[in-house]
This record gives structure tokens, sequence and C-alpha cells, in this order.
């Protein structure tokens, strides 16, 4: 599929999210049943331990928690990519403080309208909500002490373009903590081809050394991957893809699928 199908096909699917109960959502890919029909929570994890959480905004979307590695100070500003209902920017906004300014972006209108919904309720003034493309977004250069991610940056066709305007965003010095599905060897060509598993995080994930890469030549430097979780996807949703023979094939291959949360620095000029 060419890049803006894969678009339209990923803000088709979450736009039915953001539209769907918070008691629908808990069940379903990636966080939910609209996306793929399947539960997908083997993806995620609880935040309800994690100061600033929000339950109206945790829709189960993610595959990390990448604020629990961002070194997130009192008075930075943040910048969230895919930020949904805004579940990571409110946790941000915990450790930046009323002295520091979140910003989530999300390509989804719905998404970006519930996140700001949840932000009046909590009566926050430091956090801001912008419908905008991860390729191109419209934040100035040098504007983010810490980037934060949880599970989006697969879901974005141009992974180079992703992490070079990751890098323009931060300033000097700047860092940032995301959490993405990558592959370990090869995925069936059902899944690969598949374009609800492509919506539910699985068939745009790459390698994971070719998602180092990627960061390296875009500039970040002091990589290093923070935490590992192989994901387990359950038959039944891989059935609807593969044959049995085939699923059988790929455990046994040593190949997988995981979630990796990764620090890298812009470095000082």
């Amino acid at each position: 599929m060419k890049d803006e199908d894969l678009k339209k096909i990923v803000k088709e699917k979450y736009g039915e999210i953001a539209e769907q109960s918070k008691t629908q959502n808990e069940t379903s890919c990636c966080g939910t049943s609209c996306c793929c029909g399947t539960d997908y929570t083997v993806f995620s994890e609880s935040y309800s331990h994690i100061k600033g959480y929000n339950s109206d905004a945790d829709l189960g979307l993610g595959c990390g928690l990448p604020t629990e590695f961002a070194q997130i100070k009192t008075g930075d500003t943040v910048v969230d990519l895919g930020s949904g209902a805004g579940n990571d920017c409110f946790v941000a906004r915990a450790l930046t403080g009323d002295s520091g300014k979140v910003i989530g972006i999300d390509m989804t209108e719905a998404m970006v309208k519930k996140a700001k919904e949840n932000a009046v309720k909590l009566g926050f003034k430091n956090i801001s909500f912008v419908l905008g493309d991860i390729e191109n977004m419209p934040v100035e250069d040098n504007t983010a002490d810490v980037v934060i991610s949880n599970c989006v940056l697969n879901l974005v066709p141009d992974k180079v373009k992703a992490f070079r305007e990751i890098y323009r965003i931060l300033k000097s010095g700047g860092h940032l903590s995301v959490s993405d599905v990558v592959i370990r060897g090869s995925l069936p060509e059902g899944i690969k081809n598949a374009a609800e598993m492509y919506a539910g995080c699985i068939s745009g994930a790459i390698q994971t050394d070719d998602y180092l890469s990627i960061m390296e030549k875009a500039g970040l430097k002091n990589i290093r991957i923070q935490k590992t979780k192989a994901i387990d996807i359950p038959d039944d949703i891989l059935l609807k893809y593969i044959s049995e023979k085939e699923i059988l094939t790929f455990k046994q291959s040593g190949n997988g699928i995981y979630s990796i949360t990764v620090y890298a620095e812009k470095g000082c000029c």
C-alpha cells in the first residue's frame, strides 16, 4: 500500500477507537476491538500505579511506559507523539509540574478532541493538544527538552522522516524516550500484508537493528534500549491471517515480536 493509504487506515481505525466508550476500549486492539476485532491487551502495561494517571485518558493503546525512563524534570517542555486521549501527557505533566509545558500531537481529529476534553476536566492550563503528522510536526525547532511516544512510531510509514523531525524539535542536549513495537527475524507474509495488522501495530514494525540505525542516522546519540518485552500474539488472532502450520513455523523459527523502550539524546552543539 501507499503511505497515504496506510495513514488513512490508521486514522479511520483510531478515530473509531476515540469514539468508543472506555468500557469498550478495555478489551481491544493495540488496545481496541474495532481495530482487529480481537483482544490485543498483550501490548499494554498498567499505568494505575503512576502519578498523574487518569483512567478516562487510558484507552489501552500503549506497549510500554516511556515516561518511567524519560527523566522528565520540573519545568521541562515535553512533546508526546501520537498522544491519543492524553494518557502519557497527563503523566508527563505530573512530572513537569505547573512550570513545565506538555504538547500532545496526534493525526486523528477525534483523539485530539477527546484529549482536549480530558484536559479541561482536569483543569490543566499547561497542556495543549495539536492535530498534526509526526512526519511533519507543527512544532518549532528546538522546542522540546523531552520527546516521548508510546506504540505509535511503528504506525508511521516513513520512520526516517519521523526521527529527523524528532531531532529537529529537540533542544540541544534534549532527549527522547519511546516505547515501540519491533521484530526480530521476519513475519509471515499473511501478517505483513494485512492492513488491519498494520493498524494493530504489527505489520508496520521493523527490525530492531534497523530501528536503532534510523535513530542514529537522524543524528541521535547515546542510544540504548531500556526495556524489552516479548509479545505473544494469541493464535486466534494469527489464524485470521495465516494457517496453523505457518503459526507453528513462525513460533519455532526464533523470530518474534517485541516491545522496546529506547532512550536517545540530541547532542549539545
